[in-house]
């Protein structure tokens, strides 16, 4: 027997709407190439969406083409983000921080019909444009008075585009499974691979992320999303901020400089915001050099890679609390949350401690389970650490366009890459990469735990751990720290303070002092580039 209730598709769509009528006075703030400074309300927003999907129609797409963004966090994006997906188009992010060739892979793979940009990429775009047989058009995200000189062929300016189109627009009827946006993982190994996004597993994703043991989102809520709306969806932010009608506050191209976030912060009144670890570093650096506080941001949420107590530690001087989240670009991202649960908070400080770097709790929507080798299932310990695999309806049914490399095992589970152990309370503790363990005398050591521990050193600005060949081991551990701006530290010490902090067995047997610590597209530490660069390093 069949419930007897209306099926309604779940689309974007549906969240515009809702936004447009309900929430439609919240705003939305804007720091761009041509006004550091741009306020607008959703109601503003979605008017500009409409027109934004008559000049689309104009120029004419079939359903399913995929248009390109090259773009940071501002209200241009985010209305491409509405007007491309409800119109019945593919929404496709790139980041433009990746290789040009990399760049170039995308674009064809994809077979992008237009390609929106940010001014400041069009040089790049100019130097690929010979390169690109699927694209018809450019539109600059500018104005008119700030529009470039280009050599890019069929190129429009984006508020000329849409400044004669009328503000309505009949949107299609699209069923919850059409595909709305896509965005290629950044790969340190092979080409990026493409991960395809529907209506229905946006929303659900929305709706979950807002929940008070996630994002715990509402309208009185003021959120900065700094990691990037060109890399999985800026977590989600885009959607769940006019779902539940939080104003929305985008830093552009300014998402790493610290004053420009001390000033958004401030200015706006942020109470949320979520970032990658270098960005939360930027932005205590900034703090403690200048003195300067941020009263109303009360937590953000960190992921990408595994924020350092250390790093929490300074935050929470500064009144923020971190929440870590852990995700993939093959689950939209949302995978874990970590919101301390009420018991722990009779803990003593260690155990606290203990719990808050982990990488969270598993959220509704997604199951979890961990593998050996063999793929026989590991308990929930908080022990055990074996391969983390996942499953819900926001995860990767298979990639774009690449049959030929299946993205679930026989039973539908996706394999995550990532080595985990997760507690009974159903908390995951990422433990390292598969491709980052370092497998020493036989034994693993996870690189995470030695990166955290060192990060507590008061001289160590930023840590990397890699494997480097030994003739006994096979692999030892190797230090790479970059040194707190006007400090000599002595690498024997900053050794000797993670003995107790780790098994004495995992502590490197060198520490080197660089300047720089490789990143890739999307702010993690690339291991790939640091075993190149000390590929002939020996103790």
């Amino acid at each position: 027997m069949n419930g007897l209730m209306m099926d309604s598709h779940l689309t974007i769509t549906s969240i515009m709407e809702h936004a447009d009528r309900i929430n439609g006075t919240s705003e939305i703030v804007s720091v761009t190439g041509d006004n550091p400074h741009h306020r607008y309300t959703y109601k503003d927003a979605f008017r500009r969406v409409r027109q934004m999907a008559n000049a689309l129609q104009q120029v004419g797409f079939n359903p399913g083409d995929r248009i390109a963004t090259l773009a940071w966090n501002d209200y241009r994006h985010f209305e491409l983000y509405y007007a491309i997906s409800c119109s019945g188009q593919v929404c496709h992010t790139i980041n433009p921080r990746l290789f040009p060739e990399q760049i170039n892979f995308i674009i064809n793979h994809a077979e992008d019909q237009w390609v929106f940009t940010d001014p400041m990429f069009v040089p790049l775009l100019e130097a690929l444009k010979s390169q690109l047989p699927s694209v018809r058009g450019y539109v600059v995200m500018t104005s008119a008075d700030h529009m470039p000189e280009t050599s890019l062929d069929n190129v429009h300016c984006y508020e000329t585009f849409i400044e004669r189109q009328p503000d309505t627009f009949d949107w299609p009827d699209l069923d919850e499974k059409t595909a709305s946006s896509m965005c290629y993982t950044s790969g340190t190994t092979g080409n990026p691979k493409g991960v395809l996004y529907s209506h229905r597993s946006t929303v659900l994703h929305s709706i979950v992320g807002s929940m008070p043991d996630l994002m715990n989102l509402s309208g009185r809520d003021v959120i900065m999303p700094i990691v990037p709306m060109f890399h999985v969806n800026a977590w989600g932010t885009a959607y769940n901020g006019p779902m539940t009608g939080a104003k929305l506050v985008f830093p552009g191209p300014k998402m790493a400089d610290g004053e420009t976030l001390t000033n958004l912060i401030n200015s706006e009144k942020v109470n949320y915001s979520l970032g990658v670890p270098t960005v939360w570093l930027a932005l205590v650096g900034y703090l403690n050099e200048t003195g300067r506080t941020i009263e109303t941001l009360k937590s953000v949420v960190c992921g990408g890679s595994a924020c350092p107590l250390s790093l929490m530690k300074e935050m929470e001087k500064h009144g923020v609390m971190v929440h870590m989240g852990w995700g993939m670009t093959e689950m939209s991202p949302l995978g874990s949350y970590n919101r301390p649960m009420k018991w722990m908070d009779e803990g003593s400080e260690e155990e606290k401690d203990a719990a808050r770097v982990r990488a969270g709790r598993m959220v509704y929507g997604v199951q979890m389970k961990i593998v050996d080798a063999d793929q026989n299932e590991l308990p929930w310990d908080g022990i055990a650490s074996g391969l983390l695999m996942v499953k819900g309806p926001w995860v990767i049914s298979g990639y774009y366009r690449l049959d030929e490399k299946p993205a679930l095992d026989e039973d539908g589970w996706f394999d995550t890459g990532d080595m985990a152990a997760i507690d009974e309370y159903g908390y995951v503790t990422i433990t390292d990469r598969v491709k980052d363990v370092i497998k020493s005398g036989g034994e693993w050591i996870s690189s995470i735990d030695v990166e955290n521990a060192a990060m507590a050193h008061p001289d160590v600005q930023e840590a990397a751990v890699i494997g480097v060949a030994d003739p006994k081991w096979t692999e030892r551990p190797l230090l790479i720290v970059i040194p707190v701006a006007g400090t000599t530290p002595d690498k024997d010490a900053i050794l000797a303070s993670l003995e107790g902090k780790i098994a004495k067995w995992w502590i490197p047997g060198d520490c080197v002092f660089v300047e720089e610590i490789p990143h890739t597209a999307t702010g993690k530490i690339s291991k790939k580039d640091l075993r190149d660069q000390f590929a002939d390093y020996s103790y």
